[in-house]
């Protein structure tokens, strides 16, 4: 895991706990909301200072006198976060003032043993920091005036933050921010995303819930093994638009869409146990035609006894004849099963993404592929190819400039398709065609 000296974001909900997590990343990684309550799961970022990187975490919201398993999980993740953090930055809202829960989370901090440094959000700027500032002194905490919305303040927290780390030394921020595999999950809400990821990581790092949609934000995860680091997003569960009514939702629906973007591998999970739904397919097209290096996960696989697995596979395999490039896994976060060999599969699958072949290779083959199997006449004529290249990777795109590409039918694309991929050991990657008019 991480080494990074950790700084903790404490606080009751609505403080802007999220929006400072972001201005100090320089990035919008935290889903931000006028709602109470958004962020959940630990949400961890490594900040660069002048000294040096730190690793920041933010937390969930306190709420002491919310009830319910779910709050009272997000509560243990805010106070493993405490538990594990070298600073703890306890933010307040300066404009509303000081309020009872922020005594008593001033008291369990300090029970802590943790450095603790008070951040009174929401001050404007200096003119505003006497009046924002004078309640909170009765705390008894160094403390630090921000506006997270704006900036005010931030560099000289970063700095203050710097003070209370003597260990920090600086360090090559790429060998921290570019981690060897980035790896988003996608799939329906109460799939099984983060009890995955929790599984890989061998401990409860994401909020696990029967209530659908617990995960609401995109979260990035770190995880190194043997030598490779691999960065895991988790994202919220995406349905139907027809009953994506609420706006926060839909906002982490949109962002759980762009996080396969910004992904190098996305892992599709699945219900093993349940067809393929509408919304399913209509990800696994999206993916598709986004040409989105894919893995599919069924996962829940122990809820299928051993004579039926085959079947169900099968079944799936056969949902994929639109795209049957896509590697499928059966997975269980319960018995471990197909966990060990995911990561070595999405790192293969990368690799081949990543594959170039040469301008000769490729005609050679285009010569003998056409040869053996001509294109069809076409109103009297035929497609005749001039010359084949690779454009880029990652995904491989091949261009082929040919007579009349309104003369390609596209069972004879496919086929072109096919043939490449079996010549040049294309199996799981998406493959990109593009089919131009050259006078030759």
């Amino acid at each position: 895991m991480n080494t990074d000296p950790l700084v903790a974001l404490i606080g009751r909900t609505n403080v802007g706990k999220s929006t400072l997590f972001n201005r100090l990343l320089r990035q919008n990684k935290a889903l931000t909301h006028d709602r109470p309550g958004v962020t959940r799961d630990r949400m961890y970022g490594q900040v660069q200072g002048r000294d040096g990187i730190f690793a920041l975490v933010d937390t969930g919201g306190f709420e002491p006198d919310a009830q319910g398993e779910l709050q009272n999980t997000i509560m243990d993740q805010a106070r493993e976060a405490i538990h594990e953090a070298q600073l703890i930055l306890l933010v307040v809202d300066g404009k509303t003032g000081l309020s009872p829960i922020d005594q008593e989370l001033a008291v369990l901090v300090r029970r802590s043993s943790k450095p603790v440094l008070l951040v009174v959000n929401k001050v404007d700027g200096p003119e505003q920091e006497e009046g924002c500032l004078s309640e909170f002194h009765t705390l008894g905490l160094d403390m630090a005036p921000v506006s997270a919305a704006h900036g005010y303040g931030c560099p000289s927290l970063v700095q203050e933050i710097q003070k209370h780390l003597p260990d920090l030394e600086p360090e090559d921020a790429s060998m921290h921010l570019h981690p060897d595999l980035r790896i988003t999950l996608l799939g329906r809400p109460n799939v099984g995303k983060s009890s995955i990821i929790n599984a890989l990581l061998g401990e409860k790092r994401l909020i696990v819930s029967p209530e659908a949609g617990t995960t609401r934000d995109s979260v990035d995860v770190v995880l190194d093994r043997e030598g490779s680091r691999y960065l895991f997003v988790d994202t919220a569960g995406v349905r139907r638009k027809s009953k994506v009514r609420d706006s926060l939702e839909r906002f982490s629906v949109l962002r759980a869409l762009k996080s396969s973007k910004r992904a190098q591998v996305t892992v599709l999970l699945v219900d093993a146990a349940q067809p393929l739904s509408f919304q399913d397919k209509k990800l696994l097209s999206y993916l598709d035609k986004e040409k989105t290096p894919l893995i599919l996960a069924l996962n829940k696989i122990d809820l299928i006894s051993r004579p039926q697995r085959p079947k169900v596979k099968a079944y799936f395999e056969q949902e994929l004849r639109f795209c049957p490039h896509v590697p499928v896994v059966a997975t269980s976060s319960v018995t471990r099963a197909g966990l060990g060999g995911l990561l070595p599969l999405a790192e293969k699958l990368w690799a081949e993404c990543g594959q170039r072949v040469t301008t000769g290779e490729l005609n050679r083959v285009l010569r003998e592929v056409t040869a053996r199997h001509q294109p069809p006449v076409v109103k009297g004529r035929r497609a005749k190819f001039y010359y084949l290249t690779q454009a880029e990777s990652t995904p491989p795109t091949f261009v082929f400039f040919m007579n009349d590409r309104f003369l390609l039918r596209e069972n004879y694309a496919k086929y072109l398709e096919k043939q490449i991929r079996k010549r040049f050991g294309l199996t799981m990657t998406p493959v990109s065609l593009i089919f131009r008019t050259s006078q030759g």
